[in-house]
């Protein structure tokens, strides 16, 4: 086992890992960036190294100073959390070539899973099923309008080096997709310096299932639970839970067999997750994260199973603590991510000081956060505040339980998204499981965010008088909100802009 692992990562999935480190008996040390002296990561470590200016690229991006830092202190291992380095293989391989155990898959599996086209191709030649498309870059308009003809509208473009959804663009019909095309590479280039893309068939009423595995470095793989992680703005989960509404134990072997199979053709070791499309009774393979996902904490939950330790006891050569005949998944849990952003404002982020902050309790509730009243959200990072989970017997008492937990969160600063996950929580489609990657859309949650916001404000404004407020100031403030409210249009796919 490791005596030192070095987190190069920040908020809450660094303390998670650091936790983790804790119960094994394993000192930790945070890395920090001048945005995160008074972080509360970096506080709980049992060291911290200061590595470089807030901006991500002068510091939690910066390999050479984060290896040094590792080196500096003795760190014999380096856990990335998730985001960040988490799967670059050019930082997997210089903790390699530096001694240092990169605690997650090795570089060359990385690489596999790293480019969207390589992917394809291996999972192909592994019999992995794949959404219907092509497993090659295209550039060129012509060869693009051809494969698509091929495939059948609508098509989907995605850039082959990306990630999150970040420059996929749906495409109805031929007389969008030259536009489409060029907005897709613009962006890829942008953003992953790589405009390559590539072309799929958009699939009807898509699910997002992801499958969480587990390896050791003596093969033995096993796929955990699954996750639906369907309920998603822009590509990007917001709602999770496990299992899936849609699940049955003879679809949960065969694609959790399926999702083994993926692992092994790479040669995976570590905790990493295997995403799926399921459409209309089909499932296909979408993409590996070489990681531990940011809604890991609700396989947790439902399987007891600490997924951070058995990483790290992974990478330090001992075999996995459990079979897949000892997995059992009891009761549900749901994730709701806590974001610093105003939903009525098309999410935007919302940094500053938290004046007040209280996290909710009770039964069946976890909070993985790494903020405390007076903590200044610094503008150069996520707007993650924390991951509220909530478990429960079955679906419905951890739907129940979510919403009584928001109920009693208490954030005062900054704008938050917890009047969306409230409008979606009682969605009546929601809490069916009827569920599909363009839930929001289709159901127009912006509009009931509108509503579950005016009726906050108004239960903020009585419980301030029934505790003696300022009636006037109270009245003035009601005034201003609901002005805000009134002067705010919710547009279909969900932005937000001021009348005219």
């Amino acid at each position: 086992m490791f005596r030192k692992i070095l987190v190069a990562n920040r908020g809450e999935i660094a303390i998670r890992v650091m936790r983790a480190c804790r119960e094994l008996g394993v000192s930790s040390v945070a890395i920090y960036s001048e945005a995160d002296k008074n972080a509360l990561f970096a506080n709980y470590a049992d060291e911290a190294v200061f590595v470089g200016p807030s901006p991500t690229s002068q510091s939690y991006l910066k390999m050479e100073n984060i290896i040094k830092a590792a080196l500096d202190t003795g760190a014999e291992g380096i856990h990335p959390g998730y985001g960040f380095l988490s799967e670059n293989p050019v930082f997997a391989r210089l903790c390699e070539e530096n001694g240092i155990v990169f605690i997650g898959p090795a570089s060359y599996s990385i690489d596999a899973m790293g480019s969207k086209i390589t992917a394809r191709q291996t999972m192909k030649a592994a019999g992995v099923p794949i959404v219907p498309g092509v497993e090659k870059g295209i550039s060129d308009p012509q060869e693009v309008e051809e494969i698509a003809e091929q495939v059948g509208f609508p098509i989907i473009l995605k850039p082959a080096a990306g990630g999150g959804g970040i420059g996929m663009k749906i495409v109805d019909g031929p007389q969008d997709l030259a536009s489409a095309l060029s907005s897709s590479q613009s962006i890829a280039r942008s953003a992953f310096g790589d405009d390559t893309v590539y072309v799929e068939k958009y699939l009807p009423e898509p699910r997002h299932i992801e499958f969480q595995i587990m390896a050791d470095n003596r093969g033995n793989t096993v796929y955990v639970s699954e996750r639906e992680c369907s309920i998603q703005r822009r590509h990007q989960k917001l709602i999770e839970e496990s299992p899936s509404p849609v699940m049955t134990p003879e679809l949960r072997k065969k694609m959790g067999d399926i999702a083994v199979r993926a692992a092994k053709a790479i040669r995976y070791r570590s905790a990493g997750t295997v995403e799926f499309m399921y459409s209309r009774g089909n499932f296909y393979f979408l993409e590996m994260n070489t990681r531990l996902q940011v809604e890991h904490p609700i396989t947790e939950m439902v399987t007891g199973i600490d997924l951070a330790k058995e990483q790290i006891m992974v990478a330090s050569g001992e075999d996995l603590g459990f079979s897949q005949d000892e997995i059992e998944i009891r009761g549900w849990a749901i994730e709701c991510r806590i974001n610093a952003e105003d939903p009525l404002r098309d999410f935007a982020p919302s940094p500053g000081k938290l004046r007040r902050y209280r996290s909710p309790g009770g039964p069946g509730i976890r909070v993985d956060s790494g903020v405390y009243t007076g903590y200044v959200i610094p503008p150069y990072y996520d707007s993650l505040i924390s991951k509220l989970v909530a478990h429960g017997r079955n679906r419905a008492e951890a739907i129940v339980r979510m919403q009584r937990a928001l109920y009693e969160y208490i954030i005062v600063g900054v704008e938050t998204n917890i009047a969306f996950h409230k409008a979606v929580l009682r969605n009546d489609r929601f809490r069916q499981g009827d569920i599909n990657t363009h839930f929001i859309k289709e159901e127009n949650i912006m509009d009931d965010v509108k509503k579950v916001a005016q009726e906050d404000m108004v239960k903020g404004a009585t419980l301030a008088s029934s505790l003696g407020a300022d009636t006037r100031k109270i009245a003035a403030i009601a005034a201003a909100v609901d002005s805000y409210l009134s002067a705010t249009q919710i547009v279909p796919g969900n932005s937000v802009k001021g009348k005219s």
